[in-house]
């Protein structure tokens, strides 16, 4: 059966890219819950934050991974409600809350750098024959900050 998405060339671009993280984030769900782990997929970018930087604003969480601000509330929401993550004031300005990693977190650590490092050597596999597509996405992402898709778009059809 064709693929008709294959079929559009560029015009499915945006379609192949979405299919390709929602099979991947899907299946990372699954195989959390096959393992009894409970994170969801998008929680590693916070807790590699957390553990490199030991606390965090929700601001500067969602400016180091360039998510919106709903998005992050939303991911963070979901980790202190399985307490992953605490909060507590800033010192220095107690209008700020600070998210930091609980113990069952840190205790949980291990288990997860193990399994994160086996899908980082899954995805090094599955890109070995297309060497330059993280730098190529990483292209067209800084395109993009320079002037977004939206404006690109209008602009090509004022021409």
């Amino acid at each position: 059966m064709d693929d008709f998405l294959l079929t559009l060339n560029i015009e499915g671009f945006t379609s192949r890219l979405k299919r390709l993280s929602d099979y991947l984030l899907y299946s990372t769900r699954d195989l959390y819950d096959e393992l009894d782990i409970a994170i969801e997929p998008n929680w590693n970018l916070v807790i590699r934050l957390l553990q490199k930087n030991q606390q965090m604003t929700l601001m500067e969480i969602a400016d180091q991974i360039n998510f919106s601000h709903p998005a992050v509330v939303k991911i963070i929401k979901k980790m202190k409600k399985r307490g992953f993550v605490k909060t507590q004031p800033d010192q220095t300005d107690g209008r700020k809350q600070l998210l930091l990693l609980t113990p069952k977190a840190l205790k949980q650590l291990p288990q997860l750098e193990q399994l994160w490092q086996t899908q980082i050597t899954v995805l090094t596999h599955l890109l070995k024959n297309s060497p330059n597509f993280l730098t190529e996405l990483g292209h067209i992402e800084e395109q993009l900050k320079q002037q977004d898709y939206k404006q690109r778009v209008l602009t090509q059809l004022e021409q």
